[in-house]
């Protein structure tokens, strides 16, 4: 071979070698980049520090950094019954690093209750895992004769316009429940409406109001003293927490279901991957006997499915049953 071919091939080789390594250093970064998760993840939560749905937020996210190898921040943003934080996750970057821990209210009741609201729960956003319900109780003021659904019916079709039920406010699933309930069973329960469960549960208590649907947690202290009659569970199944409480559905109100859900979920349009190792991290987290523990002791039920289908399916379904009792309340809120 000719010393000038042999100079030219080895010149050749050489700047093949360099250009392969620089381009190897030049998509070093974008590789490493294409590793999630890099940073902190943010979860949002819709509600105020210290209530049912942060502590169980910060309980999921405290056990996530083993799966994910990073830390995940809960961020409070409440306000506008959880629109604020629903709206902030919608307009997120859809990378994986912004999510929410949604309820029923911005994930299925919010969009037929405001007059404006900029998001929707169906194509904002992309779920990730449904973590559960907490089951409702139909509790009763003890100077009320029911001693079950029943005969809370027939009383009140008997007695019409005595009976009334506390919310905790219009528009709230306490105030839809009681909708539900008349539309069902052909009652005519009126609706007084408070600022909050607390002063709702003080009248009930003291019997300015006949009867509420609150959360099972909320309730069982007053249930165990005697101070409340729990009639019925006002889930589909009955609930953990009082396995010998017929459901409302079993006594005579057919297709009655209300509880309050539990989401994960993130902007729309994040890689399906990054869901899929998201779902992934979720699930192992709920597996765990701590977090279990923790969440069973705050009267929540698992959902049967934890995949990211589930929710959606779940979401869509409960965004269709409430329109409805939304439009049949007459509920408007700004």
């Amino acid at each position: 071979m000719p010393l000038w071919h042999r100079i030219a091939t080895a010149t050749a080789t050489a700047t093949a070698t360099t250009a392969a390594i620089a381009l190897g250093l030049a998509s070093a970064p974008a590789l490493a980049d294409k590793v999630y998760p890099s940073k902190p993840i943010m979860m949002i939560v819709t509600y105020p520090p210290g209530g049912p749905t942060d502590v169980m937020a910060r309980s999921l996210a405290a056990s996530l950094k083993a799966s994910l190898g990073q830390p995940v921040v809960v961020e409070n943003r409440a306000g506008a019954g959880g629109n604020i934080g629903a709206e902030a996750v919608a307009r997120a970057e859809p990378d994986g690093y912004t999510l929410m821990f949604g309820t029923s209210a911005p994930l299925a009741i919010n969009v037929s209750l405001y007059r404006k609201i900029h998001y929707d729960p169906v194509k904002s956003f992309a779920p990730v895992i449904q973590i559960g319900q907490l089951p409702n109780v139909l509790v009763v003021n003890p100077g009320v004769p029911a001693k079950n659904v029943t005969e809370l019916i027939a009383y009140g079709k008997a007695h019409p316009g005595k009976l009334s039920f506390a919310s905790s406010g219009n528009g709230a699933s306490s105030h839809l429940a009681g909708v539900m309930f008349n539309n069902l069973a052909g009652t005519d329960f009126q609706h007084v409406p408070y600022k909050g469960t607390g002063p709702a549960l003080n009248d009930l208590l003291g019997g300015q109001v006949s009867m509420a649907f609150t959360d099972v947690l909320t309730a069982m202290p007053y249930i165990r003293a005697g101070k409340l009659r729990a009639l019925g569970v006002t889930t589909r199944t009955r609930s953990q927490a009082l396995p010998d409480l017929p459901t409302v559905a079993e006594q005579g109100v057919p297709g009655y279901d209300v509880s309050v859900f539990f989401g994960v979920v993130a902007p729309a349009g994040t890689p399906s991957d990054v869901i899929a190792k998201l779902n992934a991290a979720f699930a192992e987290a709920l597996k765990q006997p701590q977090v279990r523990k923790m969440l069973v002791g705050q009267g929540l039920e698992f959902a049967p499915s934890t995949s990211p289908e589930q929710l959606g399916s779940f979401v869509k379904a409960e965004v269709t049953k409430w329109r409805t009792v939304v439009q049949k309340s007459g509920a408007q809120l700004d």
